[in-house]
Protein backbone atom coordinates (compact mmCIF):
# COMPACT_ATOMS: atom_id res chain seq x y z
CA UNK A 1 0.00 0.00 0.00
CA UNK A 2 1.53 3.23 -0.98
CA UNK A 3 1.85 6.08 1.55
CA UNK A 4 -1.39 8.33 1.62
CA UNK A 5 -2.91 11.29 3.40
CA UNK A 6 -6.20 11.82 4.41
CA UNK A 7 -7.06 15.58 4.18
CA UNK A 8 -9.66 18.15 3.81
CA UNK A 9 -10.76 19.31 0.44
CA UNK A 10 -9.69 22.74 -0.50
CA UNK A 11 -12.18 24.99 -2.70
CA UNK A 12 -9.66 24.54 -5.48
CA UNK A 13 -9.52 21.02 -5.36
CA UNK A 14 -13.68 20.36 -5.97
CA UNK A 15 -13.42 19.62 -9.53
CA UNK A 16 -11.36 17.30 -8.38
CA UNK A 17 -13.41 15.85 -5.80
CA UNK A 18 -16.34 15.48 -8.64
CA UNK A 19 -14.18 13.52 -11.03
CA UNK A 20 -13.50 10.46 -8.16
CA UNK A 21 -17.03 10.65 -7.43
CA UNK A 22 -18.47 10.37 -10.90
CA UNK A 23 -15.72 7.41 -11.29
CA UNK A 24 -16.39 5.74 -8.37
CA UNK A 25 -19.77 6.27 -8.65
CA UNK A 26 -19.76 5.07 -12.39
CA UNK A 27 -19.29 1.24 -11.53
CA UNK A 28 -22.82 1.34 -9.29
CA UNK A 29 -24.55 3.26 -11.35
CA UNK A 30 -23.68 0.13 -14.49
CA UNK A 31 -24.47 -2.37 -12.17
CA UNK A 32 -27.56 -1.42 -11.24
CA UNK A 33 -28.77 0.12 -14.62
CA UNK A 34 -28.48 4.10 -12.94
CA UNK A 35 -28.84 6.68 -15.56
CA UNK A 36 -28.95 10.66 -15.18
CA UNK A 37 -32.56 10.19 -15.92
CA UNK A 38 -33.84 7.46 -13.71
CA UNK A 39 -31.24 8.35 -10.84
CA UNK A 40 -30.28 12.44 -11.03
CA UNK A 41 -28.94 12.13 -7.76
CA UNK A 42 -26.56 8.85 -8.13
CA UNK A 43 -22.80 10.24 -7.42
CA UNK A 44 -22.15 9.26 -11.05
CA UNK A 45 -23.74 12.14 -12.33
CA UNK A 46 -22.64 14.82 -9.27
CA UNK A 47 -22.43 17.94 -10.71
CA UNK A 48 -19.55 20.90 -9.39
CA UNK A 49 -21.92 23.56 -8.44
CA UNK A 50 -23.83 20.59 -6.28
CA UNK A 51 -20.60 20.27 -4.50
CA UNK A 52 -19.75 23.86 -4.15
CA UNK A 53 -23.20 24.31 -2.52
CA UNK A 54 -23.32 21.85 -0.69
CA UNK A 55 -19.20 22.80 1.14
CA UNK A 56 -20.53 26.60 1.52
CA UNK A 57 -23.42 25.15 3.56
CA UNK A 58 -21.00 23.48 5.86
CA UNK A 59 -20.94 19.37 4.94
CA UNK A 60 -17.01 18.24 5.38
CA UNK A 61 -15.55 16.84 2.72
CA UNK A 62 -12.28 14.90 2.56
CA UNK A 63 -9.91 13.69 -0.40
CA UNK A 64 -7.80 10.79 0.15
CA UNK A 65 -4.22 10.90 -1.69
CA UNK A 66 -1.31 9.41 -2.87
CA UNK A 67 0.99 11.79 -3.39
CA UNK A 68 -0.64 14.71 -5.48
CA UNK A 69 -3.20 12.32 -6.25
CA UNK A 70 -6.39 12.55 -5.22
CA UNK A 71 -8.21 8.29 -4.98
CA UNK A 72 -10.86 8.62 -2.59
CA UNK A 73 -13.53 10.85 -1.23
CA UNK A 74 -16.33 11.02 1.89
CA UNK A 75 -18.43 13.82 3.07
CA UNK A 76 -19.99 14.14 6.70
CA UNK A 77 -23.26 15.99 7.28
CA UNK A 78 -24.26 16.87 10.50
CA UNK A 79 -27.97 15.63 10.81
CA UNK A 80 -28.84 16.17 14.12
CA UNK A 81 -26.86 16.26 18.07
CA UNK A 82 -24.64 13.54 17.86
CA UNK A 83 -26.09 11.72 14.18
CA UNK A 84 -23.50 12.48 11.34
CA UNK A 85 -24.64 10.86 8.32
CA UNK A 86 -21.41 9.36 5.82
CA UNK A 87 -22.19 10.10 1.85
CA UNK A 88 -20.02 9.92 -1.04
CA UNK A 89 -17.86 7.51 0.44
CA UNK A 90 -15.74 6.07 -2.67
CA UNK A 91 -12.67 4.87 -3.85
CA UNK A 92 -11.48 5.09 -7.61
CA UNK A 93 -12.02 1.38 -9.17
CA UNK A 94 -8.29 0.74 -9.90
CA UNK A 95 -7.68 1.29 -6.10
CA UNK A 96 -10.00 -1.04 -4.45
CA UNK A 97 -9.47 -4.31 -2.64
CA UNK A 98 -6.42 -2.34 -1.35
CA UNK A 99 -8.00 -1.29 2.04
CA UNK A 100 -8.26 2.54 1.25
CA UNK A 101 -11.80 2.10 1.72
CA UNK A 102 -11.57 0.78 4.94
CA UNK A 103 -9.15 3.53 5.76
CA UNK A 104 -11.24 6.11 5.02
CA UNK A 105 -14.16 4.32 6.53
CA UNK A 106 -12.34 4.52 9.69
CA UNK A 107 -11.17 8.00 9.23
CA UNK A 108 -14.61 8.86 8.85
CA UNK A 109 -15.24 7.62 12.33
CA UNK A 110 -12.61 9.20 14.19
CA UNK A 111 -13.57 12.36 12.27
CA UNK A 112 -17.13 12.12 13.10
CA UNK A 113 -16.11 11.68 16.82
CA UNK A 114 -14.20 14.18 16.87
CA UNK A 115 -16.65 16.45 15.72
CA UNK A 116 -19.36 15.16 18.76
CA UNK A 117 -21.14 11.80 17.05
CA UNK A 118 -22.15 9.50 18.80
CA UNK A 119 -23.59 7.79 15.42
CA UNK A 120 -22.91 7.56 12.20
CA UNK A 121 -25.18 6.77 9.22
CA UNK A 122 -25.14 6.04 5.84
CA UNK A 123 -27.83 5.59 3.27
CA UNK A 124 -27.22 2.79 0.25
CA UNK A 125 -28.97 0.91 -2.46
CA UNK A 126 -30.22 -2.07 -0.43
CA UNK A 127 -30.22 -4.62 -2.92
CA UNK A 128 -26.38 -3.84 -3.10
CA UNK A 129 -25.43 -7.20 -0.84
CA UNK A 130 -21.65 -6.67 -1.68
CA UNK A 131 -21.70 -3.11 -0.21
CA UNK A 132 -24.24 -3.88 2.54
CA UNK A 133 -22.08 -6.82 3.98
CA UNK A 134 -19.10 -4.84 3.77
CA UNK A 135 -20.60 -1.83 5.83
CA UNK A 136 -22.06 -4.80 8.45
CA UNK A 137 -18.42 -6.29 8.63
CA UNK A 138 -17.15 -2.41 9.20
CA UNK A 139 -19.23 -2.09 12.21
CA UNK A 140 -22.87 -1.35 10.71
CA UNK A 141 -26.06 -2.26 11.04
CA UNK A 142 -29.09 -2.45 9.31
CA UNK A 143 -31.91 -0.19 10.21
CA UNK A 144 -34.66 -0.40 7.91
CA UNK A 145 -35.57 0.51 3.96
CA UNK A 146 -37.77 2.97 2.28
CA UNK A 147 -38.88 2.95 -1.42
CA UNK A 148 -38.70 6.60 -2.45
CA UNK A 149 -40.81 7.22 -5.72
CA UNK A 150 -37.80 9.05 -7.50
CA UNK A 151 -35.50 6.46 -7.13
CA UNK A 152 -34.79 2.77 -9.55
CA UNK A 153 -34.21 1.12 -6.48
CA UNK A 154 -34.89 0.40 -2.39
CA UNK A 155 -32.33 2.99 -0.26
CA UNK A 156 -31.10 0.87 2.83
CA UNK A 157 -30.08 2.56 5.73
CA UNK A 158 -27.38 1.58 8.70
CA UNK A 159 -26.05 2.99 11.34
CA UNK A 160 -22.66 2.01 13.65
CA UNK A 161 -22.15 3.42 17.07
CA UNK A 162 -19.15 6.14 17.83
CA UNK A 163 -17.38 4.86 20.63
Amino acid sequence: MDLYIIREITDDEIDRAVKVIREGFKTVAEDFGLTIDNCPTNGAFIHINSLKKWKSQGKAMYGLFIGSKMIGFLELDRKDTGVYELEKLTILPVYRHMGYGRILLSFAKEKAKELGAKKLCIGIIEENSVLKNWYSENGFVHTGTKKFDTLPFTVGFMEAEIK
